[in-house]
């Protein structure tokens, strides 16, 4: 078993090949970006842009750095479980890179993540188009892993809409952005902790363990914390992980997990339409339509549905007369068909989720 919720000191391939195999839920990371910057970044007012010059992001040549990227992946690939997940971020100058090897290894790409910057740094010089994303790559251990998606939870977070490929979160900045003594930036592509909330949401559960090889300042760790989930920090760097450390300890946790995940609706209890009727929140003869209103049916006694369609009439699950009225060859009656509260059009299903509140 791993140790859990702690910061490793060291280069990050040694540390993940001494971790046990497939002991880690998901990784992320943020690898070095390997930049290539030639000289100084001015503004127009002739100010210094406080950008990456580290030497972890320095490497000799392409080559240096697609063998640094295989290793890590490789390292990262064995730690994970077998129907674990990997997420990476980068910019145009390494993530196309990045996603050959991660291929080669056999690593299966789920969607690539566009990061879309609402406070990007402009282009200062004039010479290309602002650089307003990053790309994150979502892959799969291989290509038949049973990976987490937590689908219901995206869509809630986006209010009951199917979440998309383009995420637009701002940079970090302000409070969260953490400073050294000196007021500089305690790390230089520090990422905000909205971003990690969606990765590790979407593809974890509570008490999952999330590795990230590049701790850095800690967003991964402190966001895990923050949604129950168990963190690994591999950090060669100690100021960086004293200042990880240190974010962390502060960083409060939710004691009731059941407010931190989202069951999936298929292990839901099934709930009949007839248990609406039944319980009288629909009554006999009542009018459901499509949310258009150009279909209706009545409910009948029994929990079916009795509607006109243009073969005539028709009367049977609410699945079935939704599919038969709309001309489909099947239908999600609990979705399609509505009744009206208010002066408003409210889904039947809000009726069955109403019913299931009261089971537990």
């Amino acid at each position: 078993m791993v140790t859990p919720n702690r910061i490793l000191l060291g280069d990050c391939v040694q540390l993940m090949n001494e971790l046990p195999a497939g002991s880690v839920d998901m990784v992320f990371a943020d690898p070095p970006y390997n930049l290539q910057l030639g000289g100084e970044l001015l503004r127009p007012n002739h100010s210094r842009v406080d950008g990456v010059e580290e030497d972890w992001d320095k490497f000799q040549d392409f080559e240096t750095y697609d063998r640094f990227t295989r290793d890590w992946l490789k390292a990262a690939r064995r730690v994970l479980k077998p129907h674990g997940s990997l997420w990476v971020i980068g910019s145009y100058h390494n993530i196309f890179r990045v996603g050959a090897s991660l291929q080669d290894i056999g690593f299966w790409i789920l969607n690539d993540i566009v990061w879309r910057k609402t406070n990007p740094m402009p282009n200062f010089r004039g010479t290309r188009f602002a650089n307003a994303h990053e790309t994150l790559i979502w892959a799969a251990r291989d290509k038949d892993a049973r990976y987490r998606f937590n689908y219901e939870a995206m869509k809630n977070l986006n209010e009951d809409l199917q979440m998309r490929s383009d995420w637009v979160i701002p940079i970090c900045s302000g409070p969260e952005r953490l400073r050294d003594d000196t007021g500089r930036k305690a790390h230089p592509t520090q990422k905000p902790e909205a971003l990690l909330y969606r990765v590790i949401m979407s593809s974890t559960r509570v008490g999952d363990v999330v590795l990230d090889p590049f701790f850095g300042t800690g967003t991964t760790g402190a966001v895990a914390k923050k949604l129950g989930r168990n963190w690994i920090g591999l950090e060669r760097d100690p100021d960086y992980a004293k200042a990880a450390q240190a974010r962390i300890d502060a960083t409060q946790a939710v004691d009731d997990h059941t407010l931190l995940d989202t069951p999936p609706k298929r292990q839901a209890p099934r709930v009949p339409f007839g248990t609406v009727v039944e319980r009288g929140l629909l009554r006999p003869g009542t009018v459901l339509v499509d949310q258009r209103r150009r279909l209706a049916a009545r409910v009948r006694a029994d929990g079916t549905l009795a509607g006109e369609s243009s073969i005539g009439r028709c009367h049977g699950s609410i699945h079935q007369v939704g599919a038969a009225m709309a001309g489909l060859p099947a239908c999600n009656g609990w979705t399609f068909w509505h009744f009206e509260r208010a002066g408003q059009l409210v889904p039947i299903d809000v009726l069955r989720e109403q019913i299931r509140s009261e089971m537990h």
